[in-house]
This record gives C-alpha cells, sequence and structure tokens, in this order.
C-alpha cells in the first residue's frame, strides 16, 4: 500500500523513543462551531443511541444532508451498510451520499475507485462537501483516509479544506475505527499494548509481523479533536499501554487522552468544551499531568492517572472536570463487595476486562487499595501492573437497562515496572486439594417432559429483545399466557418488579403476571415479612393448585440457595410447589430463569467458587453467602433438576467460571454429557420435546466436553488433557442426545481461510487484548493461521496453572457479521490441557 510520510519523521531503528520533535503537530487555534461523533468502532447497526445523536447534530430527520467517506475501506460495503442504517432510523436516500473519496480500487465493483484520489482536488466535489450538514468516515486503514485527503508536501486537498469549512461552521464530523483514529493531532496507526510498552517503534505498521507484539506506530492525523489524543477498539484490544506510552512519549501534559471502547462514542462539543459520552461501553480517559517516569526504554512509571466514563457521563475539557450521570451513587465508604481479588493473570480472572476488572474488585471493594495485573510475552519478558486506589479516587454506581451493574470511576492510579516471568511444571503444586463430599440427587424423570426452558447466564437486559419474546413466545398463550414469578433468589422484591414489568413492555397482560408468594428473605422496603413466606406458603395446597394452571415460571437471580430453600422441604424432598411446578412443566409450561435462576436448573447446583480457587484448592462443605460467589474453594447443592443434559453455570463470560465447571463436571458430572457456561445476557433455550437446545441474546454458551479427555496415573492433581471446548451464540443449535452441533448459516467457515496471521503472547490479564475467553480463542486461535495453540496463565502467589488451548483436526472456526459489522464467531472442539506451575516474578 502506498503511503506517504506528511511532515511525519519516525524513529529509524525499533527501539529508539519518540521525542516531542518526532512528530510536528502543532496547530494554530481555530474557532469551531461543530460538533464530533467519534466510534471506537464495531458500532452496531442497533446502537440507536448513537445514531440518533449523530442526525441529531447533523440537523435532524427533516435537515440532515450526510455524505459518507469509504476511503478507510477495501470496499463500499460498509459506507452502503452505514447508509442503509441512517435510512433505518428515518433519513430518506436522498439525503445521504457516498462521497468518491479513496486511493485504491475497491473489490466487488466494477469501477476503479483508486481514480477518486483525484476527486480530492475537485473543486465540485469540494461544494458538494461544503453543503453537506454532516460527514462520516467508516472504518478500516486510517492510512488511507489521510493518503487520500492530505497532500504528499502535507498540505490539505480542497476536500479536505472543504470539510474544515463546514465544520468550522457548525457540521459535524464522525466516524467510526479507522474514522475515529484520524480526528486527533497524534494518529496512532500501529501498535498494541505489549510492543508500546517496550516502547518499540516502527517506521510502518504491520500487525502481521512474526513477533508477539506490534510496535508503536505514529502519524500525523487530521486534527479536528483539539483536546488530546484518541485511540479507538480499547477495550476489546486492550489498547490502555499502548495510549499511556503514546501520551507519555508525546509529552500531552495539559490534554487528557481518551480510549473508546466499541459500540461507544466520545460526542464533543467544541462551544462548549464538553465531551460526553453515548452507546454500549465506555470511555477511558489517561491522564499523564502527574506521571513520574523511571525509564522509558522499557516502561518503568507511576501516578498515570485511569478515569471510566460511561454513557450519561461527561467531561469538561478546558477544566478538567467530570460530570457522572446522576443515576449513579458514590460507592465510596459504601463499597459494595468485601473479597480479597486475585490479581488478574488470565482466563480465569473473574471480571477480567480493564473496567470490570477494577470496578468490581478495586472501586467497589472495601478491602482492597491496590490490585495487580501482568503483561509478558512467551518468554516471560514484561511488566507488572498495579491499579491503587488514591485520596482522589472515586467511584460509582447503578443500574442500566434492568439490573445491569454500571460503573464509572475516576483518578485510579496506575504504575509499571518491568518484570520477568517464568513457569515451571509442577504436578505437586496443588496436592492439599480437597474432593467434594457432596452427593447428587436422584431425580424421577420416568414421566416425559412437554415444557421447555430458557435458562438466562444473567444481567438479563430490559432492552434484550430476543431472549424476551422467545421466552413469550413459548408459553402456551402466548400475550395472554399466566406467569408466576420466584422472588426467592433475592434480597429484595425489585428484580420481580421490574421483569414483571419487562414482559409487560413486550406485550403481555400485567392482570396475568404474578409474584408469587415464595422467599426466606424479607425486603427491608416493605412493611411484610417476606422471610416467612416459604415456611408458610411452599406446601399450601391452594397456591399449588395456581402453580399448577401457569403457562410459565421464571426464577429471578440472586442467591441460588434461597430458592432451593424456599422449594425444598428440611428433610430434602420436594415442597407441595416444587411438585406442582413440575407438574405444569411436564404439561407443557416454560421455566425460566436468570443468574441464580439458571443455577438451580441442574441436578448438581454450583452455589460458590471461584475458577482458580475451585481448581487449586477443590471443595468446600460450608458456605458463606453471595462473597462466595466471587471466590473461593467450589460448593454444591442439590438443584431441581429441570434441565437433564448436564451441568449448568451461569456469568461465564464475566465472571471467568472455565475452572470452576470443568473442577465440578470433572467432579460430580456424567462425563459424557457436555457442561454449560452461559453468558451474562444471554440465553440456552431448551426444547425437551425435540431434545435440542439454541442460543438466544447477546453473548454465547461455552460447551465443556470431558468425553475424551486423557486419563493417566501420571497426571497431577487438578491436571487435564484433551478437554473439548466449543462455543456457540445466537442462531446456532444443539442436539441434546448427540451432542452435533448446527451453526448458523450466516457464518462461513474459517479453517483454511484465516483471517489473521500473527504470533500471539499469552493471555496474561487485563491488557491482553480480546480478554474473554470466547475472543481470545476466536480471534487469536480458531481465526489465526499462525497459531496452532494459544497460552493463558492464571496464578496467585508462587503457583498456578497453564492453560494451553490447540487445535486438532476436529476443531472448526466459524464467522460472519451480525448487527452491522460486529464479528460474529463461533467454534467447535477446541482442545484444552491444564497443567499446574511454579511461578517465578523476577
Amino acid at each position: 500500500m502506498n503511503k506517504k510520510w506528511m511532515s511525519v519523521t519516525l524513529a529509524l531503528t525499533l527501539g529508539l523513543s519518540l521525542t516531542t520533535s518526532s512528530i510536528s503537530f502543532a496547530k494554530k487555534k481555530e474557532d469551531l462551531k461543530g460538533n464530533l461523533v467519534i466510534a471506537g468502532g464495531a458500532l452496531g447497526s442497533s446502537n440507536k443511541d448513537v445514531y440518533n445523536e449523530f442526525i441529531s447534530l447533523a440537523g435532524g430527520r427533516k435537515k440532515a444532508k450526510i455524505g459518507i467517506i469509504p476511503a478507510a475501506s477495501s470496499s463500499l460495503k460498509s459506507s452502503q451498510s452505514f447508509k442503509k442504517d441512517l435510512i433505518t432510523y428515518g433519513l430518506s436516500e436522498h439525503q445521504i451520499e457516498i462521497v468518491p473519496l479513496a486511493n485504491q480500487d475497491f473489490s466487488g465493483t466494477p469501477e476503479d475507485e483508486s481514480k477518486w484520489r483525484k476527486n480530492a482536488h475537485s473543486k465540485r466535489i469540494a461544494n458538494k462537501i461544503e453543503n453537506f450538514s454532516a460527514i462520516w468516515f467508516v472504518g478500516g486503514d486510517q492510512l488511507r483516509i489521510t493518503d487520500t485527503l492530505v497532500k504528499p508536501n502535507g498540505h490539505r486537498t480542497k476536500a479536505l479544506d472543504a470539510i474544515w469549512k463546514m465544520y468550522r461552521e457548525g457540521g459535524v464530523i464522525g466516524g467510526t475505527s479507522a474514522g475515529a483514529a484520524i480526528m486527533s493531532d497524534v494518529m496512532i496507526t500501529g501498535g498494541d499494548s505489549l510492543g508500546a510498552l517496550n516502547n518499540k517503534v516502527a517506521m510502518k505498521s504491520n500487525p502481521n509481523s512474526n513477533k508477539e507484539y506490534e510496535p508503536l506506530h505514529l502519524e500525523e492525523g487530521l486534527g479536528f479533536f483539539k483536546y488530546g489524543i484518541v485511540d479507538q477498539h480499547f477495550d476489546e484490544r486492550a489498547r490502555l499501554g499502548r495510549l499511556v506510552m503514546t501520551a507519555l512519549n508525546e509529552k500531552t501534559k495539559n490534554q487528557f487522552a481518551y480510549g473508546i471502547d466499541e459500540d461507544t462514542a466520545l460526542i464533543v462539543n467544541n462551544k462548549q468544551q464538553t465531551v460526553k459520552i453515548v452507546g454500549r461501553s465506555g470511555v477511558s480517559v489517561v491522564d499523564v499531568s502527574k506521571a513520574k517516569v523511571t525509564d522509558l526504554d522499557k516502561a518503568h512509571f507511576k501516578d498515570v492517572y485511569i478515569s471510566h466514563l460511561v454513557s450519561g457521563d461527561s467531561l469538561n475539557v478546558s477544566t478538567k472536570e467530570f460530570f457522572i450521570s446522576d443515576h449513579k451513587d458514590e460507592t465510596n465508604g459504601y463499597e459494595y463487595y468485601e473479597f480479597k481479588p486475585l490479581d488478574a493473570t488470565g482466563l480465569f480472572t473473574s471480571y477480567g476486562r480493564m473496567k470490570e476488572y477494577l470496578s468490581y474488585s478495586l472501586i467497589d471493594n472495601s478491602t482492597t487499595d491496590a490490585v495487580k495485573s501482568y503483561l509478558y510475552d512467551s518468554l516471560g519478558n514484561g511488566f507488572q501492573l498495579q491499579f491503587r486506589k488514591t485520596e482522589n479516587t472515586k467511584g460509582y454506581w447503578g443500574y442500566k437497562d434492568g439490573q445491569k451493574d454500571d460503573y464509572s470511576f475516576t483518578n485510579v492510579a496506575f504504575d509499571v515496572e518491568p518484570k520477568k516471568v517464568s513457569f515451571t511444571e509442577n504436578k505437586d503444586a496443588f496436592s492439599e486439594y480437597k474432593h467434594s463430599t457432596f452427593k447428587a440427587p436422584v431425580i424421577d424423570r420416568s414421566r416425559p417432559v412437554k415444557g421447555s426452558l430458557l435458562i438466562a447466564g444473567g444481567s438479563l437486559g430490559s432492552t434484550n429483545a430476543d431472549v424476551y419474546k422467545k421466552f413469550i413466545d413459548l408459553t402456551k398463550h402466548k400475550e395472554n399466557s399466566k406467569v408466576g414469578i420466584i422472588p426467592a433468589a433475592s434480597s429484595s422484591l425489585t428484580s420481580s418488579v421490574t421483569f414483571k414489568e419487562d414482559l409487560v413492555r413486550y406485550g403481555m397482560s400485567a392482570a396475568h403476571i404474578e409474584i408469587l408468594p415464595l422467599s426466606v428473605t424479607n425486603d427491608k422496603k416493605t412493611p411484610e415479612d417476606e422471610s416467612k413466606w416459604a415456611e408458610v406458603n411452599k406446601n399450601n395446597e391452594d397456591l399449588a393448585q395456581k402453580v399448577e394452571q401457569l403457562d410459565a415460571v421464571w426464577f429471578v437471580g440472586g442467591d441460588q440457595t434461597k430458592i432451593t430453600d424456599s422449594l425444598l422441604n428440611e428433610d430434602g424432598s420436594n415442597s407441595k410447589v416444587l411438585d406442582a411446578i413440575w407438574e405444569t412443566y411436564r404439561n407443557g409450561a416454560v421455566l425460566g430463569g436468570t443468574s441464580a435462576g439458571a443455577a438451580i436448573m441442574s441436578d448438581v447446583m454450583i452455589a460458590g467458587g471461584g475458577s482458580y480457587d475451585t481448581l487449586a484448592s477443590g471443595f468446600t462443605e460450608t458456605y458463606d453467602g453471595m462473597l462466595q460467589q466471587e471466590g473461593g474453594p467450589g460448593y454444591l447443592e442439590r438443584g431441581l433438576g429441570f434441565f437433564e443434559y448436564g451441568i449448568v453455570d451461569q456469568h461465564f463470560d464475566n465472571k471467568a467460571r472455565l475452572g470452576r465447571l470443568i473442577a465440578v463436571s470433572n467432579e460430580k458430572g456424567n462425563h459424557n454429557n457436555l457442561s454449560y457456561g452461559i453468558d451474562e445476557d444471554t440465553a440456552l433455550v431448551v426444547y425437551n420435546n425435540q431434545k435440542k437446545a439454541e442460543v438466544v441474546g447477546r453473548g454465547g454458551v461455552t460447551l465443556v466436553d470431558l468425553s475424551k479427555q486423557v486419563k493417566s496415573p501420571e497426571l497431577g492433581q487438578s491436571q487435564f488433557k484433551n478437554i473439548k471446548l466449543s462455543w456457540i451464540n445466537q442462531g446456532d443449535v444443539l442436539d441434546l442426545t448427540t451432542k452435533e452441533i448446527s451453526i448458523n448459516e450466516k457464518k462461513d467457515s474459517t479453517t483454511g481461510y484465516e483471517y489473521y496471521e500473527h504470533k500471539v503472547p499469552p493471555h496474561s490479564g487485563v491488557l491482553s487484548a480480546h480478554g474473554v475467553l470466547n475472543r481470545f480463542i476466536s480471534y487469536n486461535l480458531v481465526d489465526n493461521a499462525e497459531a496452532a495453540s494459544v497460552k493463558s496463565y492464571s496464578f496467585s502467589d508462587n503457583k498456578g496453572f497453564e492453560l494451553n488451548f490447540r487445535k486438532t483436526a476436529e476443531t472448526e472456526g466459524y464467522w460472519g457479521y451480525t448487527d452491522g459489522q460486529k464479528d460474529d464467531y463461533s467454534f467447535v472442539d477446541v482442545s484444552l490441557d491444564i497443567t499446574p506451575v511454579h511461578v517465578k516474578i523476577d
């Protein structure tokens, strides 16, 4: 690809530091009346908040006139898709035009679009641009945009001058991914966190290099955003390290740097000098003004400050004041959690992505003032990352989209120092492991079940129409069905009331939905003592008869042991109400539940424990309530057994529960059955009549198969070989008897057609790209021709686990686009080996 270098002079040799003279970005101050919509990439077609904001700033549905610049892409598809999305949100076709600006020929068209390059010098095109109320840059390669719009001598083309004129006079400029990267003066065109922390600098971006990291590559952007450096795909690709190093190297002491997550936009109001966040994730704000740098040759610094803002939050870029959405409360002094978090060391770390890890483990946790993570290559050369509370650190919490946790935080201190991490196999590392004495119940399955199950993995969003509509569709009488909600798991009735309101919003009759009086916990916000409900009602004949007339029963989330306490007698036998639930289920009713309401579905109920701790320590016979759901050894109780095909776990992606599901399934599962890890905001829908299951919702389901694992006396405790993992999501179907998987026909096989070709460092913590299990495997192994295996390490103190994920002849990957141009993966039969190791950190 042809690349111009404008006025950029980068280090000629890898390994040299950037200095303030490396890149000349001086620009005169301009009076800007326009606004910016800077999207972090993977913008979903369903993200109405971002689309509506862009259209509103562009003049509204009647007055907006929008030009789409396709230059960054290799085809017109993304521009055509964005145009189609705008029409979906109320614009007419004549209000939108794809502007013929590009520096290369596009695939899939008869025209040679490389000739469009000369249009950047066309007065006719410039006049057209000046009459737009908005310009949108699609994603792809940001260098194609600058190469198209900037002359080889660094001067602006007529088209770029026209864009600036429109912007100065009040127009809006928006862009996603590459279209976000060009917004600031300093344009990050390549590099990852590991390469940047090693302070490696490249003359050109090469993501498919033969190294495990990509060196930092900077050029000059178009400078529409005047308040600091912008980076994108921030959370998904874990780019904090590269943004911090760019800010430190460029010495932008008086400005923040901004990392914008996918499906999220930073809205910039130049008149008010404010930015606000809109969308589904957030924006990380980096402040290097107080940084103390020991060494930049290999990153060694402290007191970089990280803040994270989400939808509804804003920032005054002139005064540097943060304004947090008023639906949130401060967590300082009112922290919800009291658990000792493990260091974030790999795929067994609960809340293993940066925002989630810091929110749950540090900000909203009264027991700790600092947490650690790591980032290193396969030789162990890397860095220790420390995140600290200071007197200026503030946390904020509220609910969003129903009852999903919504956190913001400001001024968390970030320190980095070089470390060498080494691992040696140690089969005896976990010799004190305790086996479980739990005995699974015998469930009477002599009678066939005609009903269905909808098992949701937790954090079910009120806007998750696919799951709610599926639940309603499964019921006998659809919108007119009778639904009973069991509130037992929760400490209040709020979640039950919210679920009822959600069902009504999706078309059900409020008169047919009843919150059933079953609980062992008192809701302190009501005059009644609900803690007596179960004792009085679980064997009540009238309530049992009412339950038998229901078309659906829903279990809310909370503590799963409270559900079983509310429905089982003290001797472990079924109460009359539980028998009635079974009766209506056998006769065709749908049973559903989320979080705790999912955990109760299988015979063996996982009631507590973390991934690392359960694999390392085994099981406990005692239960200390909700805190044990954040970690500790595994704890098992009897489930209600509605799902007969294996063991279920929930909150699987966010709480990283692969390790505990493997440990439980190994000890208490039938190895010929699969085990099921259901992600948040996602449901496994079980059709008992057909003996099939499908996935519905925004995440997926991890399938754990122990039937082919290698068993050998030579293997140590907590050591496994040849566990098979599959991951399926919306539209994929599983045969529950044969274990055959049918993949959504919209996806194509990646096998032999892998998109990526790069070496992969181990997943080592919060700065590992594609941080959750399914994405790490999808991007780095299944769709990567260079990798036959990828590794992760999870450890505490001086011992831990090596996880080795391998392709085999049976491994298949599948990819497609969903919701605009978001990557959508499934994979089948990835092999996993788990080996105990000794850990040394120097």
